[in-house]
């Protein structure tokens, strides 16, 4: 199995590093023709606004989208949330994200860098809590119907999918808790 993880800003090689504790190739995707051998991609944290202005300047965006809606899997953290929710507010005006999960958030809704914390989460299939790290994250204000939630923070959804898309408001990759990792290569 193949899982890219995209790599051109944000925490991408911790990524890396979880999926290949467990077994997975992934490789950094930094370019369109990457993309052609990958079964799943991981969008990482990081700055969203800047991903969504490297996708397109790099020629990502549009190739990324179109997988996306064929059905390719995807794990969205942190930045990565926002890139594939439905509705962005606080972003600019110019950013862009693949509408792959019916979600509106908030970018930065916990706050700026100095309200960062960290919780333990109970997350749905797990036996045990999840330490979950949150980084300037952003908070899900709306789920849609079809939208299964798989853990609450204060009773607000963090760690949410849809069909083949999974995303998380926290950094999973920031723990050497390999687990959600797991769980979204399970499901592909």
């Amino acid at each position: 199995m193949i899982v890219g993880v995209l790599a051109l800003q944000g925490a991408f090689a911790a990524h890396q590093d979880r999926l290949t504790a467990l077994g997975v190739e992934a490789p950094s995707v930094r370019t369109a023709d990457q993309l052609n051998r990958l079964d799943a991609l991981v969008i990482p944290g990081g700055e969203s606004t800047t991903m969504s202005h490297l996708l397109r300047t790099n020629d990502l965006f549009n190739p990324i989208a179109r997988m996306i809606d064929a059905g390719l899997p995807v794990l969205g953290t942190c930045a990565g949330m926002i890139m594939c929710a439905a509705d962005v507010r606080a972003g600019r005006s110019d950013q862009q994200s693949f509408g792959a999960i019916d979600i509106t958030v908030c970018r930065n809704g916990y706050g700026r860098q100095r309200a960062s914390f960290e919780a333990d989460l109970n997350v749905a299939g797990l036996d045990m809590p999840f330490h979950a790290v949150f980084i300037r994250a952003p908070v899900v204000e709306r789920v849609g119907p079809d939208v299964e939630i798989l853990a609450r923070l204060d009773d607000v959804p963090v760690l949410v999918r849809q069909q083949t898309c999974t995303v998380t408001s926290f950094h999973p990759e920031l723990t050497l808790d390999e687990r959600l990792h797991e769980m979204f290569v399970d499901s592909i």
